[in-house]
C-alpha cells in the first residue's frame, strides 16, 4: 500500500492535508513514458467485473500496479490491479484494470492518483464505467446506463478531491461542472448502441455516488430517488472531477447490477456477487460499445 500525502500545510495550529505534489505525479508518468512507447490519448477506468475491456487491446504493455512507482493497490474482488497500455482498433489507449474506493481505505487524493498521471501522459478523453445499483423503476438489471450527471455525496461532506492547495499546473481554482460529462459522445455512444442493436437497454441518468462499503438502506435509497438519482454506486465521482479539472472530456457508462431494494416487506438482498454476475452477462455488449466509440472519436 503507498504512503499517504506527504505535503501537510500548518497554518494557526491547524494541519490542512494538501493531495500529492506535482513532481509526485510527474515521478510516474516519467516512469511510465519511459517504460514503453505508446502514447494514449484516451484512458478507460474499468470498473467491477469489467477489465475485460483491456483485453481488447493490441500491441500490449502491462504494468502490475505493485510495480509503478507511488501508484496504489487494487484490494477487491473483481479488479486485476494493472494498468494496460496498447491499441484499440488502431487507436492507443491506456486501461485501468481496478480502481481505488475510499472503502478500501484510501482517501480522496489517492483515489484520483491516476487520473492526474493521466493528465501528465497526454490523456484527453477519460471513459469511466462502473456497476451501479438501479434506483430509476424503469431500469432493469442488465441495463447499460449513459452518466448524464453525478451526485457527489462525499462531496457534501467536504470529500472532494480539490480540496486543499490547488496546483494551477492541473487546472484552475474553481472548475465548471455543469458539463462535466461530454455531450457529443453521448450522442455517438448512442449512435453506437443503435447501429449494435442494443439501444433497448441503453438508458441515460444521474448516477450517484456514495462511500460503501455497506449497500444502502431502503431509507437512504428513497432519498436518493427524491434528490434525482437514477444509479447508485460506490466510485466514479472523484475521478470524473479531477479529469474535468485538468480539462479532460469524460465519457461515463454504468451497467446495472442489481435493483435497489425500496420496499421494507422485500426479502432481496444486495451482494458482489450478483454485481458481478450480471457484468459477465453484460460484458461483451459494454465492450462493443465503448470499442466502437473509441474507433469513431
Amino acid at each position: 500500500m503507498p504512503a499517504p500525502p506527504k505535503n501537510i500545510n500548518k497554518k494557526n495550529n491547524v494541519l490542512f492535508l494538501s493531495s500529492y505534489s506535482y513532481e509526485e505525479y510527474k515521478e510516474t508518468a516519467d516512469w511510465l513514458l519511459a517504460n514503453t512507447d505508446i502514447r494514449p490519448k484516451v484512458a478507460i477506468i474499468c470498473g467491477s467485473g469489467l477489465g475485460g475491456l483491456a483485453d481488447l487491446l493490441d500491441n500490449k504493455n502491462v504494468f502490475p500496479y505493485n510495480k509503478i512507482p507511488r501508484f496504489p493497490h487494487s484490494t477487491v474482488q473483481g479488479h486485476k490491479g494493472q494498468l494496460v497500455f496498447g491499441e484499440l482498433n488502431g487507436k492507443q489507449c491506456v486501461c485501468m484494470q481496478g480502481r481505488f474506493h475510499f472503502y478500501e481505505g484510501y482517501n480522496v487524493a489517492t483515489v484520483t492518483y491516476p487520473v492526474r498521471v493521466f493528465f501528465l501522459l497526454g490523456i484527453e478523453t477519460l471513459i469511466v464505467t462502473n456497476a451501479a445499483g438501479g434506483l430509476n423503476s424503469k431500469f432493469k438489471v442488465g441495463d447499460i446506463m449513459l452518466i448524464r450527471d453525478h451526485i457527489n455525496m462525499p462531496g457534501f461532506a467536504g470529500q472532494n478531491p480539490l480540496c486543499g492547495r490547488n496546483e494551477e499546473r492541473f487546472g484552475v481554482r474553481f472548475p465548471c461542472m455543469s458539463d462535466a460529462y461530454d455531450r457529443e459522445l453521448a450522442q455517438l455512444a448512442r449512435k453506437t448502441a443503435q447501429e449494435l442493436g442494443c439501444d433497448s437497454f441503453l438508458q441515460e441518468g444521474v448516477y450517484c455516488m456514495l462511500a460503501g462499503p455497506s449497500y444502502e438502506t431502503i431509507a437512504e435509497c428513497r432519498a436518493l430517488q427524491l434528490l434525482g438519482a437514477d444509479a447508485v454506486g460506490m466510485s466514479t465521482v472523484p475521478e470524473v472531477v479531477i479529469a474535468r479539472h485538468c480539462g479532460m472530456r469524460v465519457f461515463g457508462l454504468s451497467l446495472i447490477t442489481n435493483k435497489v431494494v425500496t420496499d421494507y416487506d422485500s426479502r432481496e438482498r444486495a451482494n458482489h456477487e450478483e454485481v458481478l454476475e450480471t457484468t459477465r452477462m453484460r460484458t461483451e455488449v459494454l465492450q462493443k460499445i465503448v470499442s466502437n466509440l473509441v474507433t469513431n472519436m
